[in-house]
């Protein structure tokens, strides 16, 4: 993965997929909710803002003398080791350089699976440690709305990712690898066709005819279930020509 971080100082660790961490050497450190917030606030947004920003998209609710003085309660209980996370001045405040973020890492990793193609003689090979690295969701169960926009904007980026993964793994004939990025989409979001479509040529290309028939039927049984329509023409013609394979 690409570091954003010097190696001799990544010690600090913030992680936003599948749910809120903080690391420091390796070892959980404990951050009540409020930094927590705060800490993912930054981590989201990337640079500094602000600080009247952060304090009113953290605490919209309530006064803009309530949401400062919330914001300096939430820094104040960081604890002497997460403080060291947050570069603040009377005006701004940021994340600072020196904390690692999964989701920067995950990010830059999508960002390479979904670039035009490489060379064959390119240095990044993608292993199937990538598929955990796309597959948590960005901190669920959080419901703020400027939690909820970067969600569903990574949702976005990780099904691109994972069905880009599959393809390339299944371009070097690593079957059961590409089957389960393929799967990952799928079960991120079950009503999607590309994912499937991914799945349904991987087992196409790996001989078991019987199980794209079945994942074709099963796909087709959902959307008449949820959405009352058929799968598209592209996702049929890709299985037209199994029926007669398949029974003889």
């Amino acid at each position: 993965m690409i570091d954003r971080v010097p190696q001799d100082r990544k010690h600090l660790r913030l992680s936003l997929l599948g749910g809120f961490s903080y690391e420091a050497d390796g070892m959980a450190v404990l951050v009540p909710d409020g930094s927590q917030r705060v800490l993912a606030f930054l981590a989201l947004r990337g640079h500094t803002v602000r600080r009247r920003v952060a304090a009113g998209t953290l605490w919209p609710a309530v006064s803009e003398d309530h949401a400062s003085s919330s914001l300096r309660s939430a820094l104040a209980r960081l604890g002497p080791t997460a403080r060291g996370s947050v570069l603040a001045t009377t005006k701004e405040i940021g994340l600072s350089p020196y904390v690692a973020v999964d989701l920067w890492d995950s990010r830059d990793l999508a960002q390479l699976l979904t670039a035009p193609r490489r060379s064959s003689s390119s240095a990044f090979e993608p292993d199937v440690s990538a598929i955990d690295d796309l597959s948590n969701e960005l901190l669920p169960g959080w419901y703020d709305d400027w939690v909820l926009v970067e969600a569903e904007d990574w949702r976005q980026v990780r099904l691109h990712a994972l069905e880009a993964l599959a393809y390339l793994l299944l371009e070097r004939r690593q079957y059961a690898e590409a089957a389960t990025a393929a799967l990952a989409a799928v079960r991120a979001e079950p009503l999607r066709e590309s994912p499937r479509a991914a799945l349904i040529r991987i087992h196409i290309s790996e001989g078991n005819l019987s199980e794209a028939l079945r994942e074709f039927a099963k796909y087709g049984e959902l959307l008449r279930h949820e959405l009352g329509i058929e799968p598209t023409e592209q996702l049929r013609s890709l299985v037209s020509q199994l029926v007669p394979v398949a029974a003889r």
